[in-house]
């Protein structure tokens, strides 16, 4: 199982790729994918686009796990959030991907087994899952990678359920 992480964002995206082999999680990539706030929204969108979709087609994973769009105290980063989110989504259904979408309590909850766990204990938990040398940077990564370790173990457990 596969399963690919995504943070969006139109400024740094954060991306990671974790496949479970032997019942452990093993990170296959994770980065950013970086935009000029010089640039117009329309070609910062196609680099998302255009990237995830080169990592998709790359990796082929089974699952893409997206961050819901939390609005949280401004509206107005929510909107560039918006746009790159709907990117995503429009790249995992052309490529027919099915989609977890979690919410950040979702994911803390998910990766440390607390809804209000701070970054750090994100990342160090991360860090461990995937027995990485060192914390994956920038944080947009490390949510990356948690959004796709909380994915699998979603994917795992709905593909369990359906079995039964």
């Amino acid at each position: 199982m596969r399963a690919l992480g995504i943070d969006p964002g139109t400024a740094i995206c954060g991306y990671g790729l974790v496949e479970q082999i032997h019942g452990r999680l093993i990170a296959k990539t994770f980065g950013a994918i970086t935009t000029s706030p010089q640039a117009r929204m329309q070609d910062r969108l196609l680099k998302i686009y255009t990237e995830i979709d080169a990592l998709i087609k790359n990796f082929q994973p089974e699952v893409i796990g997206v961050e819901k769009l939390f609005f949280g105290r401004n509206a107005t980063t929510a909107i560039p959030v918006g746009q790159a989110r709907g990117v995503v989504l429009l790249c995992a259904a052309q490529n027919d991907l099915d989609v977890v979408e979690m919410t950040p309590n979702e994911v803390k909850m998910s990766i440390t087994g607390y809804g209000g766990a701070t970054k750090e204990q994100i990342i160090f938990m991360v860090t461990k899952i995937l027995n990485l040398a060192e914390p994956p940077k920038p944080d947009d990564t490390a949510d990356a990678l948690a959004i796709a370790i909380g994915a699998s173990y979603e994917a795992n457990s709905l593909a369990r359920n359906w079995r039964m």
